[in-house]
Protein backbone atom coordinates (compact mmCIF):
# COMPACT_ATOMS: atom_id res chain seq x y z
CA UNK A 1 0.00 0.00 0.00
CA UNK A 2 2.83 2.40 0.90
CA UNK A 3 4.60 1.71 -2.39
CA UNK A 4 1.37 2.35 -4.19
CA UNK A 5 0.91 5.64 -2.36
CA UNK A 6 4.49 6.79 -3.05
CA UNK A 7 4.03 6.25 -6.77
CA UNK A 8 0.54 7.70 -6.83
CA UNK A 9 1.58 10.88 -8.59
CA UNK A 10 2.97 8.88 -11.50
CA UNK A 11 -0.05 6.58 -11.68
CA UNK A 12 -2.93 9.05 -11.52
CA UNK A 13 -5.43 8.27 -14.25
CA UNK A 14 -8.45 10.48 -14.50
CA UNK A 15 -11.59 8.67 -15.60
CA UNK A 16 -14.65 10.68 -16.53
CA UNK A 17 -18.03 9.06 -16.04
CA UNK A 18 -20.94 11.45 -16.54
CA UNK A 19 -18.49 14.33 -16.12
CA UNK A 20 -17.18 13.09 -12.76
CA UNK A 21 -13.62 12.27 -11.78
CA UNK A 22 -12.61 9.03 -10.05
CA UNK A 23 -9.60 8.37 -7.84
CA UNK A 24 -7.80 5.27 -9.17
CA UNK A 25 -6.59 4.30 -5.68
CA UNK A 26 -9.82 4.37 -3.64
CA UNK A 27 -12.58 4.85 -6.26
CA UNK A 28 -13.87 8.01 -4.60
CA UNK A 29 -15.79 10.20 -7.06
CA UNK A 30 -15.40 13.96 -7.45
CA UNK A 31 -17.34 16.53 -9.42
CA UNK A 32 -14.31 18.66 -10.27
CA UNK A 33 -10.77 17.67 -11.23
CA UNK A 34 -9.41 20.24 -8.77
CA UNK A 35 -11.10 18.32 -5.94
CA UNK A 36 -9.53 15.08 -7.16
CA UNK A 37 -6.07 16.64 -7.24
CA UNK A 38 -6.44 17.87 -3.66
CA UNK A 39 -7.77 14.45 -2.61
CA UNK A 40 -4.74 12.69 -4.14
CA UNK A 41 -2.55 14.32 -1.50
CA UNK A 42 -4.11 11.88 1.01
CA UNK A 43 -2.45 9.05 -0.91
CA UNK A 44 0.79 10.86 -1.77
CA UNK A 45 1.02 12.42 1.70
CA UNK A 46 1.88 15.68 -0.03
CA UNK A 47 1.39 18.63 2.34
CA UNK A 48 2.50 21.80 0.55
CA UNK A 49 0.86 24.29 2.93
CA UNK A 50 2.81 25.22 6.05
CA UNK A 51 1.74 27.15 9.16
CA UNK A 52 4.39 29.83 9.69
CA UNK A 53 3.66 29.91 13.44
CA UNK A 54 3.92 26.26 14.48
CA UNK A 55 5.25 24.56 11.35
CA UNK A 56 2.29 22.19 10.91
CA UNK A 57 1.86 21.06 7.31
CA UNK A 58 -1.45 20.71 5.47
CA UNK A 59 -2.54 19.10 2.21
CA UNK A 60 -5.28 21.67 1.64
CA UNK A 61 -4.92 25.44 1.81
CA UNK A 62 -8.37 25.76 3.36
CA UNK A 63 -7.29 23.50 6.23
CA UNK A 64 -4.37 25.83 6.89
CA UNK A 65 -6.73 28.81 6.93
CA UNK A 66 -8.99 27.06 9.44
CA UNK A 67 -5.95 26.15 11.55
CA UNK A 68 -4.81 29.79 11.50
CA UNK A 69 -8.27 31.03 12.41
CA UNK A 70 -8.72 32.69 9.02
CA UNK A 71 -12.34 32.45 7.86
CA UNK A 72 -12.80 34.64 4.78
CA UNK A 73 -16.13 33.17 3.64
CA UNK A 74 -19.14 34.81 5.25
CA UNK A 75 -22.81 33.80 5.25
CA UNK A 76 -24.84 36.77 4.04
CA UNK A 77 -27.87 35.60 6.02
CA UNK A 78 -26.52 35.06 9.55
CA UNK A 79 -22.94 36.32 9.35
CA UNK A 80 -21.29 33.02 10.26
CA UNK A 81 -17.72 32.68 8.95
CA UNK A 82 -16.08 29.69 7.25
CA UNK A 83 -12.57 28.65 6.27
CA UNK A 84 -13.56 27.48 2.81
CA UNK A 85 -16.32 28.08 0.30
CA UNK A 86 -17.56 24.46 0.27
CA UNK A 87 -18.37 24.63 3.99
CA UNK A 88 -20.27 27.87 3.38
CA UNK A 89 -22.29 26.21 0.59
CA UNK A 90 -23.28 23.34 2.89
CA UNK A 91 -24.19 25.82 5.64
CA UNK A 92 -26.44 27.81 3.27
CA UNK A 93 -28.77 24.80 3.05
CA UNK A 94 -29.86 25.60 6.61
CA UNK A 95 -31.32 28.86 5.29
CA UNK A 96 -32.55 27.66 1.90
CA UNK A 97 -33.98 24.39 3.20
CA UNK A 98 -32.26 22.49 0.39
CA UNK A 99 -31.86 18.78 1.15
CA UNK A 100 -30.22 17.06 -1.84
CA UNK A 101 -29.42 13.72 -0.17
CA UNK A 102 -32.22 11.15 -0.02
CA UNK A 103 -32.54 7.93 1.99
CA UNK A 104 -33.52 5.23 -0.50
CA UNK A 105 -35.24 3.25 2.24
CA UNK A 106 -37.63 5.80 3.77
CA UNK A 107 -37.27 8.82 1.42
CA UNK A 108 -36.13 11.14 4.23
CA UNK A 109 -34.04 14.03 2.90
CA UNK A 110 -30.82 15.50 4.30
CA UNK A 111 -28.79 18.65 3.69
CA UNK A 112 -25.45 16.96 4.46
CA UNK A 113 -24.37 13.54 3.17
CA UNK A 114 -22.72 12.68 6.50
CA UNK A 115 -26.13 13.03 8.20
CA UNK A 116 -27.59 10.62 5.65
CA UNK A 117 -24.84 8.09 6.42
CA UNK A 118 -25.58 8.32 10.14
CA UNK A 119 -29.32 8.00 9.45
CA UNK A 120 -28.80 4.84 7.38
CA UNK A 121 -27.64 3.06 10.53
CA UNK A 122 -31.27 3.17 11.72
CA UNK A 123 -32.13 0.85 8.84
CA UNK A 124 -28.98 -1.28 8.89
CA UNK A 125 -28.79 -1.55 12.69
CA UNK A 126 -25.09 -0.70 12.56
CA UNK A 127 -23.71 0.69 15.83
CA UNK A 128 -19.97 1.28 15.43
CA UNK A 129 -19.43 3.39 18.56
CA UNK A 130 -18.93 1.51 21.82
CA UNK A 131 -18.89 2.74 25.41
CA UNK A 132 -15.70 1.47 27.05
CA UNK A 133 -17.35 1.50 30.47
CA UNK A 134 -20.59 -0.45 29.94
CA UNK A 135 -20.17 -1.77 26.36
CA UNK A 136 -23.36 -0.08 25.13
CA UNK A 137 -23.27 0.51 21.37
CA UNK A 138 -24.33 3.63 19.45
CA UNK A 139 -24.95 4.52 15.83
CA UNK A 140 -23.73 8.09 16.27
CA UNK A 141 -20.54 9.30 17.98
CA UNK A 142 -22.42 12.30 19.42
CA UNK A 143 -24.84 9.94 21.18
CA UNK A 144 -21.89 8.10 22.72
CA UNK A 145 -20.43 11.42 23.87
CA UNK A 146 -23.68 12.35 25.63
CA UNK A 147 -23.97 8.82 27.11
CA UNK A 148 -20.46 9.02 28.60
CA UNK A 149 -21.62 11.87 30.81
CA UNK A 150 -23.65 9.33 32.80
CA UNK A 151 -20.39 7.67 33.80
CA UNK A 152 -18.30 10.82 34.25
CA UNK A 153 -21.04 12.93 35.88
CA UNK A 154 -20.19 15.78 33.54
CA UNK A 155 -22.95 18.39 33.19
CA UNK A 156 -21.68 21.08 30.81
CA UNK A 157 -24.96 22.99 30.36
CA UNK A 158 -25.79 25.53 33.08
CA UNK A 159 -28.97 27.46 33.75
CA UNK A 160 -28.05 31.15 34.05
CA UNK A 161 -30.98 31.78 36.38
CA UNK A 162 -30.61 29.11 39.08
CA UNK A 163 -27.22 27.53 38.23
CA UNK A 164 -28.71 24.04 37.82
CA UNK A 165 -26.52 21.85 35.58
CA UNK A 166 -27.58 19.48 32.78
CA UNK A 167 -26.00 16.77 30.65
CA UNK A 168 -27.89 17.81 27.50
CA UNK A 169 -28.62 21.21 25.99
CA UNK A 170 -32.17 20.01 25.21
CA UNK A 171 -32.76 19.31 28.91
CA UNK A 172 -31.56 22.82 29.77
CA UNK A 173 -33.86 24.31 27.13
CA UNK A 174 -36.89 22.58 28.67
CA UNK A 175 -35.81 23.57 32.20
CA UNK A 176 -35.50 27.28 31.31
CA UNK A 177 -39.24 27.32 30.57
CA UNK A 178 -39.80 27.08 34.33
CA UNK A 179 -38.24 30.54 34.63
CA UNK A 180 -39.66 32.09 31.45
CA UNK A 181 -43.14 30.64 31.83
CA UNK A 182 -43.09 29.52 28.21
CA UNK A 183 -45.58 26.75 27.43
CA UNK A 184 -45.28 25.89 23.73
CA UNK A 185 -47.46 22.75 23.74
CA UNK A 186 -51.23 23.24 23.53
CA UNK A 187 -54.04 20.77 24.10
CA UNK A 188 -56.30 20.95 21.04
CA UNK A 189 -59.31 19.87 23.10
CA UNK A 190 -59.28 22.38 25.96
CA UNK A 191 -56.47 24.83 25.06
CA UNK A 192 -54.48 24.04 28.21
CA UNK A 193 -50.78 24.81 27.74
CA UNK A 194 -47.75 22.73 28.76
CA UNK A 195 -43.99 23.17 28.99
CA UNK A 196 -43.31 19.58 27.87
CA UNK A 197 -44.75 17.57 25.01
CA UNK A 198 -44.94 14.41 27.17
CA UNK A 199 -47.03 16.24 29.77
CA UNK A 200 -49.45 17.33 27.07
CA UNK A 201 -49.74 13.76 25.71
CA UNK A 202 -50.42 12.46 29.21
CA UNK A 203 -53.06 15.16 29.69
CA UNK A 204 -54.76 14.24 26.38
CA UNK A 205 -55.78 10.89 27.86
CA UNK A 206 -58.39 12.77 29.89
CA UNK A 207 -60.12 13.61 26.62
CA UNK A 208 -59.45 10.40 24.69
CA UNK A 209 -60.06 7.98 27.58
CA UNK A 210 -56.86 6.17 26.60
CA UNK A 211 -55.45 4.00 29.39
CA UNK A 212 -52.11 2.62 28.25
CA UNK A 213 -51.24 1.09 31.62
CA UNK A 214 -53.33 -1.90 32.65
CA UNK A 215 -53.24 -3.27 36.17
CA UNK A 216 -54.49 -6.62 37.36
CA UNK A 217 -56.94 -6.49 40.23
CA UNK A 218 -56.57 -9.27 42.76
CA UNK A 219 -59.15 -10.37 45.32
CA UNK A 220 -57.68 -9.92 48.76
CA UNK A 221 -59.13 -11.79 51.74
CA UNK A 222 -58.88 -9.83 54.94
CA UNK A 223 -58.53 -11.99 58.05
Amino acid sequence: MFGQCSNAKNNIKIHTVDKTFRCELCDKIFRYISQLKIHMRIHTRDKPFKCEVCGTMFGDGSHLRIHAGDKPFKCDVCGKLFGNNSHLKVHMRIHTGEKPFKCETCDKMFGVISNLKVHMRIHTGEKPFKCDVCDKMFGDSSHLKVHMRRHTGEKPFKCEVCDKMFTRSSHLKVHVRIHTGEKPFKCEACDKMFTRRNNMKRHMRIHTGDKPFKFKVYDVMLI
